[in-house]
């Protein structure tokens, strides 16, 4: 199987595990979208620009702080919300939720989407 392939299947059995979820988006560190599934007509290179910059900071504060690698960032707004997942050292996994969205399944389900596409680099 090739990898955008492969990418594009973790993407799509994060969103089936979760169906309420708005997107799901893997982009580069730089920002560059790499393979999306977005429903909330949301625009992929935008997401994945703003996907990077949060956890280029994230990364930075982390560092900063000495608290070692960057994990996860979550932001949180009143009608959703917006998770970062690093995977590995050279893309980021953005996972759109709605307002009450089951975050910790999210969490569970999205760390482990992540570190496969991480081991996939």
């Amino acid at each position: 199987m090739a990898k955008g392939e492969a990418l594009k299947g973790h993407i799509e059995a994060l969103r089936n595990a979760i169906p309420e979820l708005k997107g799901v988006l893997l982009a580069s560190n730089e920002g560059l979208p790499i393979a999306h599934s977005l429903s909330n007509g949301a625009d992929p290179n935008r997401v994945a620009a703003m996907a990077a910059a949060a956890s280029s900071l994230g990364r930075r504060i982390s560092e900063s702080m000495n608290s070692g690698t960057l994990g996860e960032v979550s932001i949180q707004a009143d009608e959703g919300a917006l998770f970062v997942y690093s995977a590995g050292s050279k893309a980021v996994l953005a996972v759109i939720s709605p307002q009450g969205g089951n975050a910790g399944l999210i969490h569970i389900e999205a760390r482990t989407t992540a570190k496969d596409i991480g081991d996939l680099f």
